[in-house]
Parts: structure tokens; C-alpha cells; sequence
């Protein structure tokens, strides 16, 4: 199963909010924290070119504008299309100025998350992990350890998000197994096994300073890249 992956920053996102439909705009005002309505602009700037690129529309602001992305009771993000729901599922994350948007067809069980590789304290390991995924820890290399904390870390919260719970369940409820080459820069397979029996197949990467992860059932082939396609899409019609 194909599944997209879609990547902006902070500085892609415009300073004017021409792009947002009139309900995100009223949504937004209520944000009262200047650093959580700017994370909230990049995540819907993310996710609308990264839909728009799926559904080969032109990420105008007038197209992007009747894209909304609303949230589920659940609190997961939904795609409507002028007033009407999306024919396909996206999963958000983002953090240090960079966001991302997984996404694939309907039906889909599906999380992402992006996270920076950064040190964690014994107790951080303790609390928030099970004993094979201390195990796993201990016996890299110390100076290999942030990374791979951060790859399970990232492949918990996308597990998580797939279930559409998020860190309401606790992060022991799953348990991670990646795989054991850890290759720095390619997507590498992973699996995540859940308490009630679920099994979610994924990747992972890392690349400046970043770890990216996806989770899916079924189970996803490596993430293509939208830029691409989107590159693809614009030369094509630049040919025609």
C-alpha cells in the first residue's frame, strides 16, 4: 500500500491567511499563544499543500482555502473537501519549526510523527517504556542511545495516533521493534505490537538531526515522497 510523506517549515508558510477557510480563521483567533497558533498555521499549511498534491490540485490559496482539515472527536485531523469529506486519510506532526503530513487512501489506519534526537534521563527511559525497549537501549552503543530513544519515541506516538488515542493510552500499551540495522538515512522497516493483539507495520529514518515515522494497517511500503510527485505534476503540465 502506497502511503505519501509531505514536509514544510515555518518559513514556507505565507504571512497572509488567504489560504485558510473562514471557519480555520475564527478557529485560530481563539489561540491565544502566540508559539501554539504559529505551530497550528504550519500544520495546516503542511496539510493542505500535502492533500492538494495527493488530489493533483494547484496549491493556489483559493484551492487550499476549501480544504479544510477539521478534528475528529477523537481529536485526529479529517480532510474536507469544499464542505465535503476527503476520500483519504492524513496523520500530522510537527516540531522545531518543521511539520510533516502522512497520508493515504480511506479506510486506512494510519500515524506519523516527527522527532528531534535530543538526550533523555534514565528516568525518561524507565517511565515511559517497556522492559524489551530498555533492553534494546542498553545494549547500543551510549552515544547511539538519543537516536534510538527517539525513533521508538516517534514510533509510539505514531502508533498511538493510528489508534486514534494518542498519549491518552500509555506508551507501554506498545511495544516497538525496529529493525536492527539502523540505517541513518534510508527508511528502515519497524514493527509495533499493541496489548490488544493490533500489529502496525512502518519506517523510520533519521536526517538532520530528525526522526521521522510512520505506522500503518495494512501495511505501508516505504513513504514516497510529495515533493516529488508534486514536481512531477507541475512538469508534466508545464509539457503539455
Amino acid at each position: 500500500m502506497d502511503v505519501y510523506w509531505f514536509e514544510q517549515f515555518a518559513t514556507d508558510v505565507p504571512d497572509e491567511d488567504n489560504w485558510l477557510s473562514a471557519a480555520e480563521v475564527a478557529r485560530m483567533a481563539n489561540l491565544r499563544i502566540a508559539k501554539r497558533r504559529e505551530d497550528w498555521r504550519l500544520g495546516r499549511w503542511t496539510a493542505k499543500r500535502g492533500v492538494a498534491a495527493w488530489l493533483a490540485m494547484t496549491s493556489t490559496p483559493q484551492v487550499l482555502a476549501r480544504i479544510e482539515i477539521r478534528p475528529a472527536p477523537s481529536g485526529a485531523p479529517e480532510v474536507f473537501v469544499a464542505d465535503e469529506p476527503g476520500n483519504l486519510v492524513i496523520s500530522l506532526s510537527h516540531r522545531d519549526g518543521r511539520a510533516a503530513c502522512a497520508i493515504a487512501p480511506s479506510g486506512v489506519e494510519m500515524g506519523c510523527d516527527l522527532e528531534i534526537i535530543e538526550p533523555h534521563s534514565a528516568g525518561f527511559v524507565s517511565d515511559y517504556f517497556t522492559i524489551e525497549e530498555q533492553a534494546l537501549v542498553a545494549h547500543v552503543p551510549e552515544a547511539d542511545r538519543p537516536r534510538v530513544l527517539a525513533l521508538l519515541w516517534s514510533a509510539k506516538e505514531s502508533a498511538l495516533k493510528a489508534l486514534r488515542v494518542g498519549l491518552r493510552l500509555d506508551t507501554r500499551s506498545v511495544i516497538v521493534t525496529p529493525d536492527s540495522s539502523f540505517d541513518r538515512n534510508s527508511w528502515s522497516p519497524l514493527q509495533v505490537r499493541c496489548v490488544d493483539g493490533r500489529t502496525f507495520h512502518g519506517w523510520w529514518q533519521h536526517w538532520d538531526r530528525t526522526v521521522r515515522c510512520l505506522v500503518s494497517n495494512p501495511p505501508p511500503s516505504a513513504p514516497i515522497r510529495l515533493e516529488e510527485s508534486d514536481w512531477l505534476y507541475d512538469r508534466i503540465h508545464r509539457c503539455a
